[in-house]
């Protein structure tokens, strides 16, 4: 991993890690590497696109005087979801698109990922090219004079365009449906009602009026605790919760029960199965899925691949054997037959359409899959330590214990977290209780060593 890119862009809090200066030295760098090879005279076109953080702001500036001073011509399209901008660079037919965001992160951080004008996110080879130009490893030759300085052309039409292409993603409307919907205070905001409302469901929105500072505060996909309350004081026939970003999506059935992003995979691709649509009868997942998933993919007679941990696996795998439907647990799934990357008002309207046309209701759907207890822990380290844990003999001895323990009963997976400072710990087994218990006293041990 390169010093600036993670997993999913250049991320950190916004103004101490994230500077302005480090944002236009990114546009440079970037708009530079991603169009230097343009035949002719032909001005290079870059979309930016950003969520509600107060920071963005700053950000685009900055980023937007980086681009403008390699020749660009920047066309900003306001607060959009993160797949809103793979799309568009793709419709608008642009050199590269760039998200101002740190997905579900909370508000201090920012961050800033590119996609290519195909509308995927770099290759880790790119990353590092342009990272040499960020670092000043390389020198950006003959910056434009004159008339060929870089310049910006507003778009008013993006939130409309991304809308009526999600829209067409389904082929039935939902009418009769009541859908109740958490924005996170983030940049679906607008999108999700719009295509919901479109398609004549009707749709209640709870943290749906961004502040800069509220996004992702309790609410959102990684808090669904005021989604699950609300879907059953209202009555909804189902909840859908995005994050920051809204490139991914979690649901709430009826009953005010969780649906995470593995039954919502299993849902879609067995009616997919069913209708003859799932390519090569496979679903790619990654290693934290749940053990439920694999055992309800040999009921249904689907193929279920896993990958490491992190959508640009999926999409990889995806690419390289042709399959249509992958994602993770967290609820980035990846429809390849829609859009390049995860994007949550896609995934839900093709959940909702599934429940629309099955008459299923949302925890009949769900059922699929029979979710074995799996818990989660952070340790929060130093961040030059997050990679080298298995080197500590005291840690790796007590990974190696557990594993064994639940060799058989269940699963184990220690692994750094892509984007933040932590170590994260997860086990499967039956026993929630006990493997709550032993996770923590492993993350516990991590973090008193590590942090």
């Amino acid at each position: 991993m390169g010093k600036l890119f993670g997993t999913d862009g250049i991320r950190g809090v916004a103004n101490r890690d994230l500077t302005a200066e480090l944002a236009f030295n990114t546009g440079r760098s970037g708009a530079y590497v991603l169009t230097k090879n343009i035949e002719g005279a032909r001005r290079p076109r870059i979309l930016i696109g950003k969520d509600t953080r107060q920071s963005g702001d700053m950000l685009e500036a900055a980023l937007t005087a980086g681009l403008c001073s390699v020749g660009a011509k920047v066309i900003p399209l306001g607060i959009v979801p993160t797949p809103a901008v793979a799309y568009l660079t793709r419709l608008y037919k642009a050199d590269a698109g760039v998200v101002i965001s740190a997905s579900h992160n909370p508000c201090e951080y920012n961050g800033i990922k590119w996609f290519n004008s195909e509308g995927y996110k770099l290759k880790d080879e790119i990353e590092n090219e342009i990272e040499s130009y960020i670092l000043g490893e390389k020198e950006i030759p003959n910056l434009p004079t004159h008339g060929r300085v870089g310049y910006v052309s507003a778009n008013h039409n993006a939130v409309e365009d991304y809308v009526n292409f999600a829209v067409s993603t389904i082929d039935c409307r939902l009418d009769g449906m009541t859908i109740a919907i958490d924005c996170a205070n983030g940049a679906s905001y607008q999108t999700a009602f719009k295509a919901l409302n479109k398609l004549g469901a009707n749709v209640e929105a709870i943290h749906n009026t961004p502040d800069g500072v509220n996004i992702n505060h309790r609410c959102g996909s990684t808090h669904m605790e005021s989604l699950k309350a609300y879907v059953t004081s209202i009555g909804a026939d189902v909840g859908i919760a995005f994050d920051g970003d809204a490139d991914r999506m979690l649901a709430v059935d009826e009953n005010g029960r969780l649906i995470d992003g593995d039954q919502i995979m299993a849902v879609c691709a067995s009616y997919m199965k069913k209708q003859g649509q799932l390519d090569k009868n496979t679903l790619v997942a990654t290693v934290m899925s749940n053990l439920g998933l694999f055992i309800a993919g040999e009921e249904l007679g689907i193929n279920i691949t896993r990958t490491k941990v992190g959508d640009r696996y999926v999409l990889e795998e995806m690419l390289d054997k042709g399959y249509k439907i992958g994602g993770e647990q967290s609820g980035h799934i990846i429809f390849l037959d829609y859009n390049t990357t995860g994007d949550g008002l896609v995934s839900a309207l093709q959940f909702l359409s599934v429940l629309k046309k099955t008459g299923m209701k949302a925890s009949e759907a769900a059922s699929i899959v029979n979710v074995l207890p799996q818990v989660l822990c952070n340790a929060v380290v130093k961040p030059q330590n997050k990679n080298s844990y298995m080197d500590v003999p005291e840690i790796a001895e007590a990974c190696r214990k557990l594993e064994a323990e639940f060799d058989g009963k269940g699963r184990v997976l220690i692994r750094p977290s892509g984007t933040e400072p932590l170590v994260r710990v997860m086990i499967e087994g039956a026993d929630q209780q006990d493997i709550t218990k032993k996770a923590k006293a492993l993350a516990d041990m991590i973090e008193r060593i590590l942090g």
